[in-house]
């Protein structure tokens, strides 16, 4: 759908529904439609379906204003989304971002994928040679689930929001241009000498939204109390339907008793004195510098007789009502009786507009990116299609010319080559006969072998948790030294290299493991525990602490002895047993028992069925590795290792300490040695237990993203960042 250059800016309040069409003619901004739609019944009313409310509005903004193909900007309550602004530290502008995003995790107290977030920085922040000095961020965030939900009228009336706000920025922007324009045109921000603030108040119908901003900076918070509170108010205490109440609250200078009207919602007037005044005291009480000199007032509850005076009255404030805009135009519009009536509710609609035309300060939105990506496919899709007709013009132009060309070829000119092509048919047909003899006799050969070599799988049981085992075992790449090679203790002093050597491979067969385990059972508690801590394992807010399910049944007992040498006492908390922990422990866990941020490594085993096929990818879970377990907490001990580039002198010959080569190669290295005994479980399942588990896996995982609507979930290939290597730096 075309858009033109005029924008629409809506606001689906509690109570109507606002929009308001501006232009820009001139360098000015001029308004050349509105509408006031106003509800039957109030949104928050318990018999009112506000679903079906909202929907029947937009259609009469539809079917009143034909076409509604210009840019669309919309709001969203301040209550539903957050507004944040703090300030970076001195840094380049191009690393804002990545600041943005950290401040974004700590801030936003949802994870970062469920939530639709923008961020912005503030007018009058000093940067200087690509560096932000002085300088404020705007972050801003709504649940993508909220944001869905504000779309979805529009939606369904096929109209295309181009831009999401929330409520008070958008009042913020309209303040900015219409009141602050100059202030912010020409003067430079001084956080030491800040110029006057002021403070808007838009009272809505549940719900009233309190700014403070001097042009450059914002401070915002929503108040639990709007219009409905005096319409409840009435109705509780005088004793009234809603309707009679809403009605006598809007009109009570011509009520019977006007002085009885007022007494009555005198303490929603004083809830509302007393809110005000305590967000302009914490406000004050964060910036001792602020100045604030007026209060503007919007909304409809802002007509309410009285209202403005008592505010004024009490808070010391010289009070505004935004009931006209000095910097908008279009006497076409603004003349309009239902306009200056309703006046007071357009000015978010207003700052709306001004976004959607590009001459606000705040230009974030909180449009879902998925949607925004949608559309821009949406855009390509002609020009894709366009590519693709020239192409498959330009290619039967090329058939046809070929074709032509063919088509005058004299007949002799192929005489020869059809009865090559005959004969080799022929010959071709004899050789894919005999090839299909020979193809059964082999399929019978190989149904006989199977028949005599019998169970396969089970024979390699062993060489397959031997080969995964041997995988599984965490190897340093160092630089320097190619793959597979040992690298010498020059290029690699041994306190950093952080392989272990395997010295011992034993197995013990237990009917039931529950007696092996039974003795076990504090270690293996304590070792999980240690290793959760030395992991930085998450803790869920609130659990308690269980004991790990105990095995039962048949189990074979693996047990690998051996050394490493990544004790040096320097790395606190790095070396000797948590080395142990960390990389071996790890590295014979489930991986769907780590968090998301904890590597895990990957066997890969050929298919005893068909060798030739690329190896089979399985956690150490599916070949049946469980309950891996660090035996005993042990002590390093300094050790001597003979280095095997050393060459002894010749015999017979004197050596002078003054001929000593320093450089030359010394005798032993000394080093700290870590022992330890490492044990696991081990279930055999044979491959096709294995392949049959990974098939309902599968089958389930697509029944579950099916029941929620979710796009089936990718095959798990495991962790292709451990290729069978681990970093060699701690």
């Amino acid at each position: 759908m075309a858009k033109s250059s005029s924008v629409w800016g809506i606001e689906i309040g509690q109570s109507a529904l606002k929009a308001l069409r501006c232009s820009l003619v001139d360098d000015e901004v001029v308004a050349t439609a509105f509408d006031y739609i106003e509800y039957p019944k109030i949104l928050s009313q318990p018999e009112a379906d506000p679903e079906e409310l909202i929907a029947d509005a937009i259609n009469q903004l539809l079917e009143r204003n034909e076409g509604m193909t210009d840019k669309i900007c919309i709001s969203v309550p301040g209550q539903s989304g957050l507004s944040k602004f703090f300030k970076p530290p001195p840094v380049e502008v191009k690393k804002i971002a990545d600041l943005v995003r950290y401040e974004a995790r700590q801030q936003i107290p949802f994870e970062l994928s469920d939530v639709v977030w923008d961020y912005q920085m503030m007018p009058g922040s000093m940067v200087e040679d690509g560096y932000a000095l002085d300088s404020e961020v705007g972050l801003f965030a709504m649940k993508r689930e909220q944001a869905n939900r504000q779309l979805a009228p529009f939606d369904v009336a096929n109209m295309e929001v181009d831009v999401v706000q929330l409520a008070p920025i958008a009042l913020y922007n309209m303040v900015a241009y219409d009141r602050m324009g100059d202030r912010l045109d020409g003067e430079i921000f001084n956080s030491d000498e800040p110029p006057t603030s002021s403070v808007i108040l838009s009272i809505g119908t549940d719900s009233s939204d309190l700014i403070v901003t001097n042009g450059f900076r914002i401070w915002q918070r929503s108040m639990p109390i709007g219009g409905n509170h005096f319409t409840r108010q009435l109705t509780k205490d005088l004793k009234m339907t809603f309707a009679k109440a809403e009605h006598i609250k809007r009109n009570a200078r011509e009520a019977v008793d006007p002085k009885l009207i007022f007494q009555t919602m005198r303490p929603v007037f004083n809830d509302l004195v007393t809110e005000v005044q305590r967000s302009i005291g914490f406000f004050r009480s964060i910036d001792r510098k602020a100045d604030i000199t007026e209060l503007l007032i919007t909304g409809n509850t802002v007509k309410m007789p009285g209202l403005a005076a008592y505010l004024g009255k009490n808070l010391g404030f010289e009070v505004h009502t935004l009931d006209r805009f000095n910097r908008l135009g279009g006497d076409d519009v603004l003349a309009i009786p239902t306009f200056r009536d309703n006046a007071t509710t357009f000015a978010v609609c207003y700052g709306l507009c001004l976004q959607g035309l590009g001459i606000s300060q705040i230009h974030a939105s909180l449009v879902p990116q998925e949607i925004i990506t949608q559309r821009m496919i949406r855009a390509k899709k002609p020009w894709t299609v366009a590519g693709l007709a020239v192409l498959m013009f330009g290619m039967s132009a090329n058939f046809y010319f070929t074709q032509h060309s063919w088509k005058e070829s004299h007949e002799d000119i192929w005489k020869k080559a059809n009865s090559e092509v005959t004969n080799m048919v022929s010959h071709a047909q004899q050789h894919r006969d005999t090839d299909s003899e020979l193809e059964k006799k082999l399929t019978y050969l190989n149904a006989v072998g199977e028949e005599i070599t019998g169970d396969a799988e089970n024979r390699v049981l062993w060489m397959e948790l031997i080969r995964g085992v041997n995988q599984i075992i965490p190897r340093g790449v160092y630089e320097g030294v190619e793959p597979g090679q040992m690298p010498s203790p020059k290029q690699v002093p041994y306190e950093d290299r952080i392989d272990f050597q395997i010295t011992s491979f034993e197995t013990k067969y237990y009917e039931d493991i529950a007696e092996w385990y039974e003795k076990r059972r504090k270690r293996y508690t304590d070792e999980k525990a240690d290793w959760e801590k030395l992991m930085n394992i998450p803790k869920e807010p609130g659990a308690v602490a269980t004991e790990p399910e105990a095995p039962t049944g048949p189990y074979w007992v693996v047990e690998l002895q051996g050394y490493h040498y990544f004790n040096n006492p320097d790395r606190v908390g790095l070396h000797g047993n948590n080395h142990t922990r960390k990389y071996l422990t790890t590295a014979f866990l489930d991986p769907s028992r780590l968090p998301p941020d904890v590597a895990n490594r990957v066997i890969r085993l050929p298919d005893p069925n068909d060798p030739s096929a690329e190896p089979i990818e399985y956690t150490p879970a599916e070949l049946g590795i469980s309950y891996p377990l660090m035996l005993d907490v042990e002590d390093a001990i300094e050790t001597s290792i003979p280095n095997p580039d050393y060459e002894p002198p010749v015999l017979g010959t004197a050596v002078v300490a003054a001929d000593v080569d320093p450089d030359a190669e010394p005798e032993s290295f000394k080093a700290r040695r870590m022992d330890f005994v490492f044990q696991f479980l081990w279930t055999p399942t044979t491959h096709s237990q294995r392949m049959e588990a990974k098939e309902a896996a599968r089958l389930k995982a697509e029944e579950e993203a099916a029941l929620r609507g979710d796009e089936p979930p990718a095959e798990e290939t495991g962790d292709e960042s451990l290729d069978g290597s681990v970093a060699a730096s701690p």
